[in-house]
């Protein structure tokens, strides 16, 4: 999940390539994982998160 949130913010990664990446199998079972660990959504956490990692 580290390496996932260290992707979130390659501007040009989508929400499902980011998944595939560390070997989720379907985008929807990561973005499930990562809302019930974050309470946010992967979209939300990149939003919320911008300007810190630019």
């Amino acid at each position: 999940m580290d390496k996932a949130k260290e992707l979130i913010f390659v501007p040009k990664m989508t929400v499902s390539e980011i998944a595939y990446e560390p070997g989720f199998k379907y985008p929807q079972h990561f973005t499930r994982l990562f809302k019930n660990r974050g309470r946010i959504s992967p979209t939300e956490y990149r939003f919320m998160n911008k300007n810190s990692h630019n």
